[in-house]
């Protein structure tokens, strides 16, 4: 009934989240703009994240090679995991680095073994928190987000800060599996439509530039970070 549907949402003191009592089990019971957000994928699935057939069923290089990178960039790898985009990227931008931020220890310790083990100087990790990506204002060309977005616990103050780490003109690149597809044998939450990936990016002031579906199971959008005083946003 009524009565019940109401006790089930509580909104946010800030009016930015709902929690639901009632939820997907794949998920947190938290909610923004009308998504719910998914469990964090822990470090007991690196594994997966390295697993040979990804490959072929992600087509991972074309998204890299898709970029458009500059020798100079600077690239923060945001979610890196393993470390899976980050050792990939990192030699196509010898002047430049990748900075690769995960709210995992054990994700940082396994990308710091592997760059001590083959003496790789341009990668540099970040612990960051649920709700601060932990860069410098201004100093990244691109944040890459893959796969990782929907599992942000705090979308919004994430995405704010990563749009002020952003130089003028950097640009925003998510991969997420597509939400829209229901043939992509992927956990419902841990998929996203292209119009909620708007909705969101939009929300913080990002501009969508492109959205490519190229890769076989994902989207590659594209969103740029814009002149638009960040006091609108705030």
């Amino acid at each position: 009934n009524a009565c019940s549907i109401k006790a089930n949402v509580v909104a946010s003191s800030d009016g930015v989240y709902q929690y639901k009592t009632i939820h997907n089990p794949e998920g947190i019971g938290k909610f923004y703009l009308g998504r719910e957000i998914a469990k964090v994928m822990g470090h007991e699935g690196a594994v997966w994240l390295e697993r040979p057939s990804r490959s072929y069923r992600e087509n991972p290089q074309n998204a890299i090679d898709r970029l458009d990178l500059k020798s100079t960039d600077v690239v923060a790898d945001i979610g890196a995991g393993t470390g899976y985009f980050t050792f990939r990227i990192s030699p196509l931008i010898p002047q430049g680095k990748v900075i690769a931020v995960d709210i995992q220890p054990e994700m940082l310790e396994l990308i710091n073994f592997v760059k001590n083990e083959e003496n790789i100087t341009n990668i540099e990790t970040v612990l960051g928190d649920v709700d601060n990506p932990k860069l410098s204002p201004s100093t990244v060309d691109i944040a890459l987000l893959v796969d990782a977005y929907h599992e942000f616990e705090y979308p919004r103050e994430m995405m704010l800060g990563i749009f002020a780490a952003l130089k003028s003109g950097g640009r925003v690149i998510l991969l997420e599996y597509r939400g829209e597809n229901p043939m992509i044998m992927i956990k419902g939450l841990h998929k996203m439509t292209e119009k909620q990936v708007k909705k969101e990016m939009n929300s913080v002031g990002l501009v969508w530039q492109e959205t490519d579906d190229f890769l076989p199971q994902q989207h590659f959008l594209v969103f740029k970070k814009s002149d638009v005083s960040r006091s609108n946003y705030n």
